[in-house]
């Protein structure tokens, strides 16, 4: 009676039908594979896939012009920001470095944080003494030497807000940062510009 089940299951595993499956499973394998990349088969919750929105630079026919990014409204600004109100001139510098006051104390956490941004926004071009020699000037791939963050007229003629502004807009080859670098994270660079680079420099 064992012998005729074993028999009758082994006629089940080897018959048309099984083998008919396992044909199956390896068709729907093998034809879900794609060696073109043309075709991405299948797709399962594709609206995880394909976003409904429309994107940022991407034609909209819900707007006059037909453009997704709109400008921002004229006489707006971004909640919780206020604009920066001097522009990127002699004169806005000017003006800047006699209006503009630090407004933190230079705490061991607020210069602690300084460190962290001049080391990703500030040290490739001036340098970890500030000094303007930084990686991309001293390999070859800049040219022009950056401006000494450390020598006499920057640590007594340069204020602390024409720092914040020149970090700001910018200033001759130097790019404005702005964009990148919150006002705090600006004001916490300047200090750490005081209080360490200039305060532990030989005046270079």
């Amino acid at each position: 009676m064992q012998q005729n089940t074993m028999i009758q299951n082994t006629n089940i595993r080897t018959g048309p039908a099984y083998l008919a499956a396992i044909l199956a499973v390896f068709m729907i394998i093998f034809s879900s594979c794609d060696r073109t990349r043309n075709d991405k088969g299948y797709e399962y919750f594709p609206d995880m896939a394909h976003s409904w929105p429309y994107d940022t630079y991407s034609e909209n026919p819900v707007y006059e012009d037909g453009k997704t990014a709109q400008p921002v409204p004229e006489g707006t600004v971004p909640r919780d920001e206020i604009p920066y109100q001097y522009p990127g001139s002699f004169e806005g510098r000017e003006l800047a470095a006699k209006e503009l006051k630090n407004p933190f104390e230079p705490t061991a956490k607020l210069i602690k944080r300084g460190k962290e941004q001049y080391d990703i926004f500030c040290v490739n071009c001036h340098g970890p003494e500030g000094k303007g020699n930084g990686n991309l000037h001293t390999s070859g791939l800049y040219i022009i030497k950056p401006k000494s963050l450390v020598n006499d007229k920057m640590k007594n003629e340069v204020t602390d807000g024409e720092i914040f502004h020149v970090i700001t807009r910018g200033w001759g080859v130097m790019g404005a940062h702005g964009a990148q670098i919150d006002p705090d994270d600006r004001w916490a660079i300047v200090n750490y510009i005081r209080e360490e680079l200039q305060a532990n420099s030989d005046n270079q």
